[in-house]
């Protein structure tokens, strides 16, 4: 596809604050907080697209840079093959509404939309078929003399969004304008913008945290995570063909398990074998499987189940019953069924073959740079750790590749434990046991397995045994 096909290309976009930052642990660093990292996306004239992702994300930061309100660090912004990185707000041919809409109390609905073309001295008579024009697109033909402040919230959302389309932007900018709504009027709101960019044809950008809003209104999604993309692709593609644990587990409800790709078209999880449609990982390699709980199929006919189960709890949610089994290997899964199971009774299970997603796993281990302090002592991830000093085999000052697996890094409860201190940022579960993402105050992530159950957030000692550091030498 041409470039020109694209009506917003951001290109190797990223933003660093300068900033007095409190670390995770202690101390206060003077540093750059790198918010958003290498970002490119190309954006499509009239599509719908949602910047999805945790808070804290950077989500927000790219909508302003993309708004003018901030500057890149680096890369730049092209709007139809023009660049607008320097470009000023009010040139931009952009609009943005915002979460706490920024309504001019002092005015009523009517001088709310047309305070942008009064400032743009359109004539007064164009200026009434404008308004009405868009009071009647957002549902409010009737409110155009009420006081803003009198209107409810979906109400006073309607008028940002008709203040924002009035004098019809190229790009309309949304920044979770959803978001202090209840649910149902969320839900209303959501057809209501669906309809909208049907019927203007403009391009939307928004932002949001909520999986479900991202789902329902997208022609893509942009899922971010700590300022990087870790997918593009549309609603059914993102929920059906996650591409790392992250987007699996942000994305809708997920069974993440650790697995085997025996070979083509045939993988092992959960302690059984299954065909499979994924090729291409090689055999006998290790690889994280995605089922989702509406994609486990349950039959009372045990001989016929690929594995069986005991039903664990049983919830109903409004559509569906959710259930948690433990298999017969050990393992929890979540299955979501319109029929209910009695607690404790045996189930049989089947999964299809298009509805095991195979990743490749992110990483096999930790894996840091090391550099040998004594005889039996490396620094590595901020730390100094003791060794085996028979398997180290190298000379003080001499780097080295040092790798420690996932369960053989022990967290303590009491911080001042351990040779490192860290916090909890990332929480997966993966049907047996945790899998954690701990970061240390000089921010280096250590990835844990643990039975233990630790909440997000959490500040804990860090602990390796001597035995179980692995020192390679770096050639």
């Amino acid at each position: 596809m041409e470039k020109s096909e694209y009506i917003i290309q951001i290109e190797h976009l990223s933003k660093s604050f300068e900033t007095n930052r409190k670390r995770v642990i202690e101390g206060i660093v003077h540093s750059a907080v790198n918010v958003l990292d290498d970002v490119n996306i190309n954006i499509r004239k009239g599509e719908f697209i949602t910047i999805l992702g945790p808070s804290g994300c950077g989500k927000t930061t790219l909508l302003r840079l993309l708004a003018g309100f901030l500057t890149p660090t680096s890369g730049r912004i092209l709007l139809e093959g023009k660049d607008i990185t320097a470009m000023p707000p009010y040139q931009r041919p952009m609009n943005t509404v915002f979460q706490r809409y920024a309504l001019f109390p002092h005015l009523d609905v009517y001088d709310n939309i047309a305070f942008g073309l009064k400032l743009n001295k359109i004539p007064e008579a164009e200026i009434d078929k404008k308004v009405r024009r868009v009071l009647k697109l957002v549902s409010m033909t009737d409110y155009e003399d009420r006081d803003v402040n009198s209107l409810s919230g979906g109400q006073q959302q309607r008028v940002a969004i008709a203040r924002a389309i009035v004098n019809q932007p190229k790009v309309l900018l949304l920044d979770e304008p959803l978001a202090a709504l209840d649910l149902k009027m969320r839900k209303d709101m959501q057809i209501e913008l669906k309809e909208m960019h049907q019927k203007l044809g403009i391009t939307f950008i928004y932002v949001t945290h909520d999986q479900e809003e991202a789902l329902t209104l997208s022609d893509t999604i942009v899922v971010v995570n700590e300022g990087k993309i870790q997918q593009i692709g549309r609603p059914k593609d993102i929920y059906d063909e996650p591409c790392n644990s992250f987007v699996a587990d942000f994305i809708g409800e997920s069974n993440i398990l650790n697995g085997t790709m025996i070979e083509d078209h045939k993988v092992s999880f959960a302690g059984h074998e299954f065909e499979c449609v994924d090729e291409g990982f090689g055999n006998d390699t290790p690889v994280d499987v995605v089922v989702r709980p509406e994609d486990i199929y349950i039959t009372r006919k045990l001989e016929v189940a690929q594995f069986t189960g005991t039903v664990k709890s049983c919830t109903f949610k409004g559509v569906h019953y959710e259930m948690f089994v433990e298999t017969d290997s050990g393992h929890e899964l979540m299955i979501q069924d319109y029929n209910a199971f009695e607690i404790g009774s045996t189930i049989g299970m089947l999964i299809k073959p298009a509805d095991i997603q195979v990743m490749s796993k992110e990483r096999l281990c930790n894996t840091f740079e090391g550099r040998v302090t004594g005889d039996d002592t490396i620094e590595f991830a901020g730390g100094e750790f003791k060794v085996d000093s028979q398997s180290l085999q190298s000379q003080v000052g001499e780097t080295v590749k040092v790798q420690i697996a996932f369960d053989k890094v022990e967290l303590l409860d009491n911080k001042e434990d351990g040779v490192l201190r860290g916090q909890v940022k990332f929480i997966l579960y993966k049907g047996d046991h945790y899998h954690l993402e701990v970061v240390t105050k000089d921010d280096y992530k250590i990835y844990v397995d643990t039975n233990d159950i630790w909440d997000k957030g959490d500040i804990v000692g860090i602990s390796i045994a001597p035995s179980d550091i692995t020192v390679v030498r770096d050639e």
